[in-house]
């Protein structure tokens, strides 16, 4: 029988969710928005960040290991985007923008991200998102977004490591902005 990694973690923590399951939850909630594949793994580094500084967040993680054939693309999206709406409404979207580390030529780096973060800028500049934005140095485009950012909205602090990025995340869902 294969043990699901997913109800693991959840019933280990109680406050890391992973794909693909969707459960209600009660509480500020984080959503971890950034690069997957061709980049180290910040997104643990994000999780020991914020749960020393607010272990009472809820903090959705994108990435997950799966085991042999349990991936299902449209379970993944279908998380992704159930999340970052729960996040964007009760808590805050954490982006981080994670330099390139390994180059796969079949794809552009960071292409859903870049996707996502468009669409949540937005919404943050219609009132209906949170978003904290951290770029870091040697991101491809990173000179461009930061431009925009500063022009579109200029009230999201552009932070420049992954630990000032969770610092923001977790000032910014402790005052409710």
């Amino acid at each position: 029988m294969k043990k699901s990694l997913v109800g693991e973690q959840i019933s280990l923590t109680k406050k890391l969710i992973l794909p693909p399951e969707i459960t209600e939850l009660k509480g500020d909630l984080i959503f971890l928005a950034g690069p997957i594949q061709g980049v180290y793994d910040w997104q643990s580094q994000a999780i020991d960040y914020i749960q020393k500084l607010s272990p009472e967040t809820i903090i959705a993680n994108p990435r997950r290991k799966y085991l042999d054939k349990e991936f299902d693309y449209g379970k993944q999206v279908d998380w992704e985007v159930h999340y970052l709406r729960e996040a964007a409404k009760r808590g805050v979207i954490l982006f981080w923008l994670a330099k390139e580390t390994e180059h796969d030529c079949g794809r552009a780096y960071a292409q859903t991200t870049r996707f996502e973060l468009a669409e949540f800028k937005k919404e943050y500049g219609e009132g209906t998102s949170k978003i904290v934005l951290g770029i870091e140095e040697g991101f491809t485009g990173k000179r461009y977004i930061a431009r925009r950012f500063s022009q579109d909205c200029p009230a999201i602090k552009i932070c420049n490591s992954l630990e000032e990025t969770c610092e923001e995340a977790v000032k910014v869902i402790k005052t409710k902005y």
